[in-house]
């Protein structure tokens, strides 16, 4: 009997001692909105659609640390997308971020699939979260925003500063490897931040693809001031293509009113403009409504779209000079 209740207690504590050695977080954001879309293509009208993550693109994720003394910590985390119009996963499962790695003293080390160094300039300098119409996340059509097979270091802040830099392989046997190597450099002082990155990458055997970015944002009282220049340029004439934003919020109690410029180019010649508006009302500090309409103009060489953090509204591929448009209402809550 005396063994019996011995176990008995035993048992009972597993989950204390668990929880005293790792502390795991379940998290996510769930994200949806009707919109109401227009390519502009020839031969098609608008369409009204449910879209799912129009403001934040909709996940679940873990993560968790443990402390392993002496100031060392191992962390782990996992995200999935969700698409909340219909119920689909990604279609990687843990597709969003995927690591396993050590903190202390002399920084983070992770390995698996985590977010680019030119990716972490970008979200912090987009004036619209890179979530709603006409973010900068347009640039990660033809830049790398996530590393699969990689292994990735932050620093410590020192004065402001933080560096991070990775490595992916493209776990080939013969040229081109496909392996990227990039590094940032971000600085952060009160309202400032300001952000500067760099990617390498053997995609062909006739030389490296370049991609480099930089960015600024600043805070004061109620205002946010945000800008960024992203560039892709693929080995190959004419291929290099460019996109700019400069964008200003203005918070006042639960609102918050959004403008975004946006400029994308192409060394062919193609270019499109596009001006977004949004506004967002915090129902509680979990729950928002919002509102965005975006308008884009290509040239008679241009066929770009509008993208948000989960879909895009693009021209077809033949409809030159066609002028896209969205406008789009949702709801978010964040747990």
């Amino acid at each position: 009997m005396k063994f019996k209740c011995l176990a008995a207690a035993l048992l009972s504590s597993l989950p204390l001692f668990a929880h005293a050695q790792t502390n795991v977080t379940i998290y996510g954001v769930m994200d949806a909105a009707i919109a109401v879309e227009n390519t502009d293509t020839p031969g098609e009208g608008h369409r009204t659609v449910i879209n799912s993550g129009n403001q934040s693109s909709s996940r679940i994720g873990f993560r968790g640390t443990e402390d392993l003394g002496n100031g060392l910590k191992a962390l782990f985390n996992i995200e999935a997308g969700v698409a909340l119009d219909t119920g689909a996963a990604d279609s990687s499962l843990f597709g969003r971020r995927a690591v396993v790695g050590l903190q202390g003293d002399f920084g983070t080390l992770t390995v698996g699939r985590e977010y680019s160094p030119i990716a972490a300039v970008a979200a912090a300098t987009d004036t619209l979260g890179q979530g709603m119409f006409g973010s900068n996340l347009s640039a990660f059509a033809r830049l790398t925003r996530r590393l699969a097979n990689s292994v990735n270091y932050k620093s410590n802040a020192l004065s402001g500063f933080t560096v991070n830099a990775a490595y992916s392989t493209g776990e080939k046997t013969v040229d081109p490897s496909g392996d990227l190597m990039g590094a940032s450099l971000e600085y952060k002082n009160g309202g400032l931040y300001l952000g500067a990155g760099y990617h390498q990458i053997e995609r062909l055997a006739t030389g490296d693809d370049k991609e480099w970015g930089a960015g600024a944002g600043y805070t004061f009282g109620a205002f946010e001031v945000k800008g960024n220049y992203l560039v892709a340029d693929q080995t190959g004439p004419n291929n290099e293509y460019k996109n700019a934003n400069i964008g200003v919020a203005y918070t006042t109690g639960p609102n918050k009113f959004f403008v975004n410029f946006q400029q994308q180019k192409i060394e062919t010649g193609a270019k499109g403009n596009t001006v977004s508006l949004a506004y967002t009302y915090n129902l509680s500090k979990r729950t928002n409504i919002y509102t965005t309409y975006a308008q884009l103009r290509n040239n008679g060489r241009g066929v770009f779209g509008i993208y948000s953090s989960s879909t895009n509204v693009t021209p077809a591929a033949t409809a030159l000079g066609a002028d896209p448009s969205v406008f789009t209402v949702g709801v978010r809550h964040n747990f």
